[in-house]
């Protein structure tokens, strides 16, 4: 399968150090080679980059890994391939327009037999269970709203309600922001640290690469990273309990539920 990475902030941050590990997954420490995406939002629009080569040798993830891009809410996924082929329309994470703002999802996990009905207005490009699983997630939002922006603790129990529906068909790991806020949802693995003062020292699992966020950060600095699996090996990462939902705002979570899980397909 897939591994996702995200990160929400209190004000605006890079993510190279997280990135440069993570990026090992993708064919070095890990075998997700079939091509890797991220997205930077910048206030209600982002910057997505995509690629089918692997992100430890892609040009474009060694552009990302030294060009200090600030956002407020990031996502990125390497890529195994379980359904669709290894080309660029099916590559993560996945950009829609609602509400006159961008929405990016990532998904890691296999959903079987999965094709929802969708109404037209989201249509998945390519040919993944993930994308479509993104398109219905889309669709549900607007059918519940229609064409009134949701607060995020509107977008949250709406979540709530399709994501056990669609664990029901099978792994169901995902990530999704708006730019504002990020929303992490887990049927199996999927991790969270939080960064906060007094900053310490971390050192990534994947290459052996240390930083000291004590160096390069302020006060008012905070930083939630959600990963698959840690990415360091000497911070207290939290593992989500199966079912679980969790808001990230300002680098800390707003608001947590463990949804019924009583009917989600054997992991």
């Amino acid at each position: 399968m897939c591994e996702l990475l995200g990160m929400n902030c209190a004000t605006p941050t890079d993510i190279n150090f997280s990135f440069s590990g993570f990026a090992q997954r993708s064919g070095i420490t890990g075998d997700h080679a079939d091509g890797f995406g991220i997205a930077f939002f910048e206030h209600k629009a982002c910057r997505l980059f995509v690629d089918i080569e692997a992100a430890c040798k892609s040009p474009i993830a060694e552009m990302i890994r030294h060009y200090p891009i600030k956002s407020r809410n990031v996502i990125a996924h390497i890529r195994k391939a379980t359904q669709g082929a290894t080309c660029l329309e099916n590559v993560h994470p996945f950009m829609r327009e609602l509400w006159g703002r961008h929405w990016i999802f990532a998904h890691n996990g296999d959903l079987r037999e999965f094709y929802p009905e969708l109404c037209g207005v989201f249509q998945p490009v390519g040919t993944t269970d993930s994308e479509r699983a993104g398109c219905l997630v889309f669709q549900h939002l607007r059918e519940q709203f229609g064409c009134h922006e949701p607060t995020p603790e509107q977008v949250f129990d709406a979540l709530a309600e399709i994501a056990p529906k669609i664990a029901e068909y099978g792994t169901f790991n995902f990530l999704l922001s708006n730019g504002h806020s990020l929303f992490a949802f887990a049927t199996t693995k999927l991790h969270w640290v939080v960064r906060e003062y007094p900053f310490a020292h971390a050192h990534l699992v994947d290459i052996d690469m240390s930083i000291d966020f004590s160096q390069y950060t302020t006060p008012e600095d905070r930083v939630a990273v959600i990963a698959t699996e840690p990415l360091t090996d000497n911070e207290q990462w939290t593992a989500f309990q199966r079912g679980q939902l969790l808001w990230f705002q300002d680098g800390k979570i707003e608001r947590e539920l463990l949804t019924d899980s009583s009917k989600f397909a054997a992991p």
